[in-house]
């Protein structure tokens, strides 16, 4: 995977080159040089995407399939107690805040949910390893139940081992994809803020969690229903760290995105990653002026609409060009698109908008306090346009140039591609990569309009 990430810096090089237009004051500061048109930007990036198919094919690069070499490293105690502490802590704040009111920049609900959980977690997911595993919070309150229903049972007398009713194995993933569709919804449609709701929407989801934790098993819930864990743990596929299979508290070093090559794969998991590339391109568009212009401001009803056709159409399209491409390739192929997509998406929103950390502190349960002084901060805009144009270049383009070098790796039909290469199975397999070609050039391309857009660049 080195040479794909090589790759991605030179192609990112060349189209980050003098930028034009003006970017919004509330993602970056600044504005961006007067340079080439942004068609020309869409058009690289769309020939980049296409040529390193091309590319990969022909050297038969990418994942090695060393993931399950690597050294085990174990977590120590104190590392795992903290992050678990940290993840229920953050439970314990918003809960408070929805209980005792309060609407100002102080509310932790959209800060530890949005931009620290839903952007930050996502990005030390794909780039570092599965902290969420000890974070996790839902996790920690079932444990926290199981305990007390324990004691409480062998403090009656009663004598009765903890019982799972359910195979969430049956489920496959279809209910985590249900819940990222839901939290989609919630960010791009109906735009829930404030302490009060999302915290109502966070208990709710907490007691579904629970619930589905002691009916199919805490571990089998998460691996295969709970939406956070199987969205972090797809994405840590690209991570150089992950959990240890025979090791519950260690990490394996591995190299960067070899666990794209690792199954198992399914529809469901290849629907969810489809889900999330697919809400990540429209939030994109839909902050453009070309996009106002046509459907105006939408209320809730009309952005319903509007978001669950655009979705089901590229899910569909998806789905449907993975009956050529495979799902284990297309699956292992959008990864890194959903990675390096939500990092030009979010990024700055997550170092912006992350500052308000400052003003919850200060104001812990938004009743008007200022402790350290800091309760009247506002976040700043420090970003230059001109590196977040060039950040969002590299991410969207880079994103799937690893994906077409996982794509042309990974095992299809039990058969890695380099066993094959130069023998007719691997002529006959490569052309039909073409439709993930298509839809990734077709992604990239729109994705970096739309970011152009935003920023000002025609």
């Amino acid at each position: 995977m080195t040479r794909a990430v090589a790759t991605a810096t030179v192609a990112a090089a060349a189209l980050g080159v003098e930028l034009p237009g003006t970017a919004q004051a509330h993602v970056a500061s600044g504005s961006v040089g007067a340079a080439l048109p942004l068609l020309v930007y869409v058009g690289g990036a769309t020939l980049t995407v296409a040529l390193s198919f091309g590319f990969f094919a022909l050297v038969d690069a990418g994942p090695s399939g060393d993931a399950a070499t690597g050294r085990v490293h174990h977590v120590p105690r104190w590392l795992r107690a903290g992050l678990r502490a940290a993840g229920l802590v953050a439970w314990l704040w918003i809960v408070a805040q929805a209980l005792v009111g309060g609407d100002n920049e102080a509310d932790v609900a959209s800060l530890f949910l949005w931009a620290y959980g839903w952007v930050g977690l996502a990005i030390v997911s794909a780039l570092v390893g599965p902290a969420w595993n000890w974070i996790d919070p839902f996790a920690t309150l079932h444990d926290i139940a199981a305990a007390v229903a324990r004691r409480l049972r062998s403090g009656s007398g009663a004598v009765r081992a903890d019982v799972v009713t359910g195979d969430a194995t049956k489920l496959a993933s279809w209910p985590a994809v249900a819940g990222f569709a839901f939290f989609a919804w919630l960010e791009l449609v109906f735009f829930v803020t404030g302490a009060r709701l999302l915290g109502l929407v966070l208990v709710g989801y907490t007691i579904v969690t629970v619930a589905a934790m002691g009916q199919f098993g805490r571990d089998a819930w998460r691996s295969s229903g709970e939406t956070f864990s199987v969205w972090f743990r797809l994405l840590g596929r690209m991570a150089p760290f992950a959990l240890d299979a025979e090791d519950p508290n260690g990490v394996r070093r591995r190299s960067f995105a070899s666990g794209l090559a690792e199954g198992p794969w399914s529809t469901s998991l290849l629907a969810l990653i489809a889900l999330a590339v697919g809400s990540m391109v429209y939030g994109s568009v839909a902050q453009t002026s070309v996009f106002f212009d046509f459907f105006g401001l939408l209320d809730t009803i009309g952005g319903t609409i509007v978001l669950a056709i655009f979705l089901l159409i590229l899910v569909g399209a998806i789905l449907w060009a993975a009956r050529s491409v495979g799902v284990p390739a297309m699956t292992a192929g959008l990864i890194p698109v959903a990675a390096g997509f939500l990092i030009a998406a979010s990024l700055s929103t997550l170092l912006v908008d992350g500052q308000r950390i400052v003003v919850a502190l200060s104001d812990p349960f938004q009743q008007g306090w200022d402790l350290f002084g800091t309760a009247t901060f506002h976040a700043v805009a420090w970003i230059p346009a001109d590196l977040l144009w060039g950040v969002q270049l590299a991410t969207v383009v880079g994103g799937c140039i690893v994906g077409a070098s996982a794509a042309q790796r990974v095992r299809r039909g039990g058969v890695p591609l380099r066993s094959v290469a130069g023998s007719h199975e691997a002529a006959r397999v490569r052309p039909r990569l073409l439709p993930l070609m298509m839809v990734m050039a077709v992604l990239s391309s729109t994705m970096v309009w739309s970011l152009g857009q935003i920023l000002g660049i025609q």
